[in-house]
């Protein structure tokens, strides 16, 4: 495991919708003289930085190509169905795919979901380039978009709501960094992120103090007076 230099940074990439922050926030408490540098980027795009060590890690949405690289499953969002508030589909709280089968539902090219049969409701003429550019038609009537609900909340827009789809595959959200020997950087950030204490954290810290001897003290000898000699008694 490598020592971080004293110009250390640890650079984290992560997609759109995730939400770094809380682990950053540890970060600055347990690591304050090393800045953490936060890098957004699609899953494709994180997955390049990673491999030419333009960044030490990145927060991705999975499944994701796993060569040359770790994963630790993070957490799995629900998969979400984006339409106008008028829509049909708010009449409840939650939808199926089968209430899709007769709509139009766009696929932006940087959609990641995925779908082990086929895709709910009908394909679009063409794909949007983006998730945003897909909200943008959504709002103009065009289709529906379905996202993880990070991307729905990260894309809200006061003409649109949106519904879980019950039995949808949920969107999974990870940590990939290099298939290396880890630094005692990158230890740290998965500690974090695995929610380790300072206490329990397999990075070695620096200001640890040895612990105290548990040798059982030796019991003092206690030097015994002689017995007093009776008396004798003369006639």
């Amino acid at each position: 495991m490598t020592e971080p230099s004293d110009a250390a940074v640890f650079r984290l990439g992560y997609v759109p919708g995730v939400t770094p922050a809380k682990w950053a926030r540890i970060w600055a408490e347990r690591r304050p003289q090393v800045p953490l540098e936060l890098v957004t980027a699609t899953t494709d795009e994180a997955l390049q930085l990673i491999r030419t060590g333009a960044v030490d890690a990145a927060l991705v949405r999975l499944p994701i190509d796993r060569t040359g690289l770790h994963t630790i499953p993070l957490y799995t969002e629900t998969t979400v169905a984006v339409v106008p508030k008028d829509h049909v589909v708010t009449a409840t709280e939650e939808a199926t795919v089968a209430d899709l089968a007769d709509e139009i539902v766009l696929r932006p090219q940087d959609d990641t979901l995925p779908w082990p049969g086929d895709r709910p409701g009908r394909s679009a003429a063409f794909a949007p380039a983006t998730t945003a550019e897909a909200i943008e038609l959504v709002a103009a009537g065009v289709g529906l978009l379905v996202v993880p609900q990070s991307l729905a909340r990260l894309h809200h827009r006061r003409d649109l709501t949106y519904r879980p789809l019950a039995d949808a595959p949920g969107s999974g959200v990870g940590l990939a960094w290099p298939d290396a020997e880890n630094t005692e950087l990158m230890e740290e950030f998965i500690g974090i992120v695995r929610g380790r204490t300072v206490n329990s954290s397999r990075t070695p810290r620096r200001d640890a103090t040895p612990a105290p001897s548990t040798a059982t003290p030796t019991k003092k000898s206690v030097a015994r007076r002689p017995r007093a000699r009776r008396g004798t008694h003369r006639r």
